[in-house]
């Protein structure tokens, strides 16, 4: 196995990528103690059953340039293949602003195949790749040196068994003509605005039960401080606090460093003075905020009302589609998504592109009363009125 640590070598790679159809990529990194993924690893395989595959190690090639495997990155006669790729795809936006093109994810496309919800890499290399995995390098720390061989065919196999997966599933999506729903999922990982992070938009992602104005702002304010301390000094956002901390403290409100010494369950982390600080002016910054200014759920959310007999008829939909069509429920429509359309709701991704296809059209002839639903043993059928 050969491990690149040059420019020059990496550059040599690429450029022998870019006369072949496709090259299939994977990555190692760490996170568990930083905001951004550390990149340990990269994993790379051409063509062939024995086509070459190499592992690319930043750590041992310090200083080694990444510009030849993002110029392979924008090569658009070679296509980039992954498993699971957005991780991957993160690393490089934020290191290298670029993305793979065109991209190919065997992850989304085995859902389309049939494969069910967030199909594992060890599952296609049983059912396609008809080979199993060594797993007992699975919880490698990739950031240490020097790197055993079995740790090093571990990684390799992460790449070379993905090259039959991915002849077999873009053969798959030839034969049942849905290569452009996966095309469509694809360009949400292609989006920049995936994988950038707005310090003051970070409380939506808080799960709250409250809907207070003064207590949402709060929690805004605390957000926006943990994900601006997190980003600027490369730890994770639990390192600050965790939800269940920020959530006390938009509840507790302290505006000193005695009152906040009260908290039951910030740890110790976030004490420190600076985060201390933090934490005190964003409470006071959420206190003070204009009552036009606070955070609101969506009054238009709040008014719709589920039609919960009609919620549960579009279930049994969904579950007849999926079955006919052989793709994975919640890659279809999620349960918000069927609840929103009973609700009367319509700006739900399960009624837009191949998902209104697939599913929508129907889903709104339910909803007009236009067809019904009939079971025969096991099997519900659609029926035109």
């Amino acid at each position: 196995m050969r491990t690149i640590t040059t420019t020059e070598d990496l550059a040599a790679f690429c450029e022998a990528a870019k006369s072949a159809p496709f090259v299939t990529i994977d990555t190692e990194f760490l996170r568990e103690r930083t905001f951004w993924s550390k990149l340990c690893l990269i994993q790379m395989a051409l063509p062939g059953k024995t086509g070459d595959a190499v592992l690319v190690d930043p750590i041992e090639g310090e200083g080694m340039s990444m510009e030849p495997l993002y110029d392979l990155f924008r090569h658009k006669a070679t296509v980039k293949v992954f498993h699971a790729a957005r991780q991957d795809l993160e690393i490089f936006f934020v290191e290298g602003n670029v993305f793979p093109e065109p991209l190919f994810d065997t992850q989304i496309a085995a859902m389309v195949c049939g494969f069910g919800e967030q199909v594992g890499y060890e599952t296609l290399v049983r059912k396609i790749a008809r080979e199993n995995l060594d797993k007992t390098s699975r919880f490698t720390d990739w950031s240490r040196r020097p790197l055993s061989d079995a740790q090093k065919e571990y990684a390799l196999a992460d790449v070379t068994h993905l090259r039959v997966i991915y002849e077999w599933l873009a053969a798959q999506l030839a034969k049942n003509g849905r290569s452009h729903w996966v095309a469509e999922e694809l360009s949400v990982l292609t989006d920049p605005a995936t994988y950038t992070t707005h310090p003051e938009a970070a409380w939506l992602r808080i799960k709250t039960r409250t809907t207070s104005g003064r207590f949402l702002a709060v929690v805004k304010e605390l957000a926006r401080f943990r994900e601006e301390y997190a980003q600027k000094h490369n730890v994770p956002r639990s390192r600050v606090m965790k939800d269940d901390a920020l959530l006390e403290l938009a509840s507790t409100r302290p505006t000193t460093a005695e009152e906040l010494g009260r908290s039951r369950l910030l740890m110790r982390e976030g004490r420190k003075p600076e985060i201390a600080d933090g934490i005190i002016a964003a409470v006071k910054s959420g206190m003070a905020m204009k009552a036009e200014d606070m955070p609101r759920v969506d009054p238009d959310k709040e008014q719709l009302q589920v039609n919960p007999a009609l919620a549960d008829l579009l279930r049994v939909l969904l579950k007849a589609k999926s079955e006919s069509l052989g793709v994975a429920p919640r890659l279809i429509a999620s349960s918000g998504d069927l609840d929103a359309i009973a609700a009367g709701g319509r700006e739900v991704e399960a009624l837009k592109g191949w998902r209104m296809e697939a599913f929508g059209e129907d889903a709104m002839r339910l909803c007009r009363g236009e067809i019904a639903l009939t079971a025969k043993g096991n099997e519900v059928r659609v029926v035109r009125l």
